[in-house]
């Protein structure tokens, strides 16, 4: 079925409601994938013998693929059918998963997950672009984008969860498994529940431009993780720098291009840019704040790993509920007045942080995470249906993918930015500390990282050691640090975006495109 470009707003019926069903489900799986293999991973070393590079490979290659080819299957999917690049990434996914799951060596891990990746890529796109097709009316489609939104975060929380139940009773290739029967499903519910859609837009993709976009998004990201992983090291921002050179040249190459990868007109939309760059620093500071706080709670508080996730389950409702909830505020409030208002709960959330994480009080922490995500949520969600919605609908699936891109480039960024910014202040905290009769090779560990002072206090019984309650405190400090900087620039941001939203570009995708 081809969907007209301009037609009615119609109310969404059960149909819709159960293709969106089946386009959360794919989410969920997609999300899962994520992070489905971080219990899995003693049994795989233990049956194929990896070296320290391929672990990190079999690790990162999902998440690295999946970035890479956004842009590229977002605008495929344009120009050949969203259900039709849906269906095809479905069948690859599943292929991909048997693939990994009777994989005899690491490299063949390793291909088959970025192979995972590549299918993966075609999902959040090809999913978010068809709700603007199932869903006309605009309060239904903020509803949809919340139900969309939960199953991603859903697929994160539950990826080691349900790993771990496969891993008690079976082989850790049923981690894979798991994909095949529910990607079978959707290619065989697809065609009689989501509509089709491609633009009028026949000419074939230019692939210098697919290469470029790779080779601009792969190496800034590759640097990120490592900078999050190693600490700030200069070698990193090599592939960053290169990743960045490669944009450049992207970026001319589009705008002299007749069918370009992407349409750079879309950055000439002010509601576009602004919820492309309030959805990339929201994202920037929940993932680098939420990091610190994991973190916290087992170094700094001295949680067990269960017991963290135990105590962190009342944020993690809070999150799951807002997600559910979040179009009523939207609809009630506005797009724009709930944008503006959610980065200043945001902002308030981070503060709270702040003043938590310098006192070390974990109840404090806790209910400022709760906080951080009554005013992320909305935001997030409701500049997620903004980018799609002020696109023009021939658009809508290369927009999401540069939203997706957009979260992407946040969530690494966070990490390793405000992550390298904490360990700074830890080690200008810890330089004058006195390790008394610790080894200097020990001592200077300590200076880096909580963890290597928490081990070394471990190794020679001295728990109560003067240093390492200063070792938490600068922890401490540098987590607060980072909250306050997160709090003053969601203030700016929300400035910024109120200027921006008050230019004069409608914001009701109806006015602008008529399609809902």
């Amino acid at each position: 079925m081809q969907i007209s470009n301009a037609r009615a707003a119609t109310p969404a019926g059960k149909r819709e409601w159960t293709g969106l069903f089946i386009l959360s489900i794919a989410c969920l799986v997609y999300s899962m994938d994520l992070s489905v293999l971080f219990l899995a991973i003693p049994a795989i070393t233990a049956d194929l013998d990896p070296s320290a590079a391929e672990l990190l490979w079999i690790n990162d290659i999902y998440g690295f693929m999946v970035a890479g080819f956004l842009v590229t299957m977002g605008t495929l999917g344009d120009r050949i059918g969203r259900r039709k690049i849906l269906m095809i990434g479905a069948v690859g996914f599943g292929l991909a998963s048997l693939l990994a799951a009777f994989s005899s060596t690491a490299q063949m891990l390793i291909i088959s997950r970025a192979l995972l990746g590549i299918a993966g890529a075609t999902i959040a796109p090809s999913t978010l672009s068809l709700i603007v097709n199932l869903f006309s009316v605009e309060t239904e489609r903020n509803r949809a984008i919340g139900i969309w939104g939960t199953a991603f975060a859903l697929g994160g929380l539950v990826g080691p969860l349900i790993g771990g139940v496969l891993l008690e009773f079976f082989h850790w290739g049923s981690v894979f498994i798991i994909n095949v029967p529910i990607m079978l499903g959707l290619v065989l519910t697809a065609p009689f529940l989501l509509p089709e859609f491609r633009s009028d837009d026949t000419a074939k993709l230019d692939l210098p431009s697919v290469g470029l976009s790779m080779a601009t998004v792969l190496p800034v990201i590759y640097g990120l993780k490592h900078i999050a992983t190693d600490g700030f090291q200069v070698i990193h921002l090599a592939p960053i720098a290169a990743g960045m050179l490669l944009g450049i040249i992207f970026i001319r190459r589009q705008k002299k291009l007749e069918n370009p990868l992407i349409d750079l007109s879309l950055f000439a939309i002010p509601s576009f840019t602004a919820s492309l760059l309030v959805n990339l620093f929201g994202v920037f500071f929940v993932f680098g704040i939420f990091l610190f706080q994991n973190q916290f709670l087992q170094l700094v508080i001295g949680l067990s790993p269960l017991d963290a996730a135990i105590w962190s389950a009342a944020p993690g409702l809070v999150f799951t509920i807002m997600s559910l909830q979040a179009w009523r505020i939207t609809n009630r409030l506005g797009s724009v007045r709930t944008v503006l208002i959610g980065l200043v709960v945001n902002a308030l959330g981070a503060a709270v942080m702040a003043v938590a994480a310098y006192q070390q009080n974990l109840y404090l922490v806790l209910f400022a995470s709760m906080i951080i995500g009554l005013g992320f949520v909305p935001v997030v969600l409701t500049t997620t249906g903004l980018i799609v919605g002020s696109a023009p609908p021939e658009r809508a699936g290369a927009a999401s993918a540069i939203s997706e891109t957009g979260a992407e480039f946040g969530g690494a960024m966070g990490v390793a930015l405000l992550g390298s910014l904490g360990t700074v202040i830890y080690r200008l905290t810890m330089q004058p500390v006195d390790f008394g009769e610790v080894p200097p090779a020990l001592a200077e560990g300590g200076r880096s990282t909580l963890a290597s002072a928490l081990e070394t206090a471990k190794t020679f019984g001295l728990t109560n050691a003067a240093w390492l309650e200063a070792a938490r405190h600068a922890f401490s400090a540098g987590f607060a640090v980072s909250c306050a900087v997160a709090t003053v620039t969601l203030l700016l941001l929300a400035l910024l975006a109120r200027r921006v939203y008050a230019s004069g570009a409608p914001l009701n995708p109806q006015a602008v495109h008529g399609h809902g």
